[in-house]
This record gives C-alpha cells, sequence and structure tokens, in this order.
C-alpha cells in the first residue's frame, strides 16, 4: 500500500497527509519556535483550535512567514475548530471570526466542529463547570441547524472546507442527510492501538477524509491531564511496543515513524504534535518508504480498542451524560 503525500477533499482542494499538530503547545515562545522549525522542515498542513489557546502565538508566526514572502498563502492548510462552547447555531460565525482574528488571516482551510456537544457560553472561558463541578452543557445538539451556519461559513469565504471532530458515525449521518456541502473531514483519535476501522471505513466510503490525532499514543497526555486537576494514569506505550521497534530497526526508522507511515498506509493523514525540533524533522521524514503488506496486517494486529483510547472526554465531568455524547 502507497501512502498519499496529499488526500484530495470534496472540493478538489489537497489537504497535506503529515502536519503539524499543536494541541497542548500552550508557552508562546515554545509554539512559535516549533512552528518556525516545522515550516523550515517543509510542513505545511498545520493544526490548532480555539481551545488549545495558542491560536495568537501560531498567527504571528504565519504573519512573519506571509508578510515575509517566504510561503503563499495558497501553499498552507490551516486547521482550526469550533469549540463547544461555540456548538450552538447563535456562534458559529462569532467564534469563527475570532479565530480568523487570533490566525491574522481572511480565511482557514479546514473548520471543523470540534466536539458533538455544546457547552454554555460564557465570555472568556473555554471550559465552563457548574457548581457541582460538572462542565456546564448546552441541551440536545441541534446538528442540522450548527451545520446550516457551518455552510454559511464557506459561502462567506471564511473556510474553503468545513468538517467534524469526534463524531460518531450515527452522528455523521445526521450531518449528512441534510448537509449541502457535506462534511470534508473527520478528525479523530487514530492510532496503532486504537484503529476504528469501521469508522474510518464509513468516511472513506462517503468520501469523507480522516485525520489522526494522538497518532503516537501521545505520550505527553498525562500533562495535559495533571493541568486540568486529574490524576495521572496508565498510558499504552506504543512506541516501546516490540513488534513497533521491531520494523523501526527492519525499515531504519524510528518507532514514530513507523506509528505515523502505518497511518498514511491506510489513508489516513496525522498531525503529530511535538516542540522538538528533532522530533519535528523525524515525524515528516515518512514518505521514503514503504512498509510491505505482510507487516501492515501484523500492525493491524495490534489493536486494543476502546481500551487504548486517551481521549475520552470523560474528564470533563458529568459530560457522559449528555445525550450526545459521542463515545
Amino acid at each position: 500500500m502507497a501512502a498519499k503525500i496529499f488526500l484530495t477533499l470534496p472540493n478538489g482542494q489537497e489537504m497535506p497527509a503529515l502536519g503539524l499538530g499543536t494541541w497542548e503547545a500552550r508557552n508562546d515562545e515554545e509554539i512559535e519556535t516549533a512552528l518556525n522549525t516545522a515550516l523550515e522542515l517543509g510542513y505545511r498542513h498545520i493544526d490548532t483550535a480555539f481551545l488549545y489557546e495558542n491560536e495568537c502565538a501560531i498567527g504571528r508566526v504565519l504573519k512573519q512567514w506571509l508578510s515575509s514572502g517566504k510561503v503563499k498563502r495558497e501553499d498552507l492548510f490551516i486547521t482550526t475548530k469550533l469549540p463547544m462552547v461555540g456548538v450552538h447555531p447563535d456562534r458559529v460565525e462569532m467564534f469563527l471570526k475570532k479565530s480568523l482574528e487570533n490566525l491574522q488571516l481572511e480565511y482557514v482551510d479546514l473548520y471543523l466542529i470540534h466536539f458533538p456537544v455544546g457547552c454554555k457560553f460564557r465570555e472568556g472561558i473555554v471550559r465552563p463547570y457548574l457548581e457541582n463541578g460538572e462542565i456546564a452543557t448546552e441541551p440536545k445538539t441541534d446538528h442540522v441547524a450548527v451545520w446550516r451556519k457551518m455552510e454559511e461559513q464557506v459561502d462567506a469565504g471564511r473556510a474553503n472546507n468545513i468538517g467534524l471532530s469526534n463524531y460518531n458515525i450515527s452522528q455523521i449521518t445526521t450531518v449528512l442527510k441534510s448537509a449541502r456541502i457535506k462534511p470534508a473531514n473527520l478528525q479523530v483519535e487514530l492510532h496503532i492501538y486504537l484503529q476504528q476501522l469501521e469508522l474510518v471505513t464509513f468516511c472513506q466510503k462517503k468520501g469523507i477524509t480522516v485525520v489522526a490525532y494522538c497518532p503516537l499514543a501521545n505520550p505527553g497526555f498525562n500533562k495535559f491531564l495533571q493541568r486540568l486537576g486529574h490524576e495521572p494514569k496508565k498510558l499504552p506505550d506504543l512506541l516501546n511496543n516490540p513488534t513497533v521497534v521491531q520494523f523501526a530497526q527492519k525499515y531504519s526508522k524510528t518507532p514514530a515513524q513507523i506509528a505515523l507511515r502505518f497511518l498514511l498506509q491506510m489513508g489516513v493523514a496525522a498531525i503529530p504534535k511535538s516542540v522538538t525540533p528533532k522530533r519535528i524533522e523525524e515525524n515528516i521524514n515518512v514518505f521514503d518508504f514503504n512498509i510491505d503488506d505482510e507487516d501492515m496486517k501484523t500492525l493491524q494486529s495490534l489493536e486494543v480498542g476502546e481500551a487504548a483510547r486517551l481521549a475520552d472526554f470523560k474528564l470533563y465531568k458529568g459530560m457522559e451524560k449528555h445525550p450526545d455524547f459521542p463515545l
């Protein structure tokens, strides 16, 4: 199986199959250094979100590169996301405008609904909580009405493409039934231990591209948990899996490169997050080798399933009670 360098979206635009993830890159100096490194190395697909609270730092770097002429806007592929406090028909446009202001851009290439559950809007608060410690959610999400507002952002030229993140098959189907502009992309957690083949196959049959977040099973996930006041948990150690290590030696690559190449050969794009220059460079050097079919089957057999999911969103107390909780 060959891996594509680009995935073609329904409108014909090409999305680089390997991008830079920026989740939990919150220190301005750190994110600016990482982004400059990535752009110098040839990354053109940059993924962020309003919820990550780093759009302004990313915007400053993009402005420098665009103003200097080092890169053209049409050569970049920028993704950001509607936060949970924006998952309401009245707030879609407002939040995209905020993101565009932060990023110092006139449009994004892909705008995703970050999560199918909406939260109460309180100015300046991205994670609103009730007095009992539970996340403050809106009632049942009107997916059709929210999607219509997403479509309006394409009409207005603020987004080239629109899509979904963390939606399940039933929720995607609801959107598809009423969509005038169908979702171009689904972004979900995917890695060797959590392959979600039914979901990926469904999307690919519907012409929806798939992007994997946490493609390396995110070794730094516990930092996020601790920052939100949660206990660290035992994480799946994908990069030290004996089979992955064995294949890394066989192909003269790193375990991370094997994990990324696996996804690319499954027809899935990946957005590994790193702020370490050496790893940023390693992560993009995955287009000069091919994992053979037998080894791909062996890697597929390492599937663990839901037990290996990192981002279950249950860390937001009470979220799992919502009728639109997707997992």
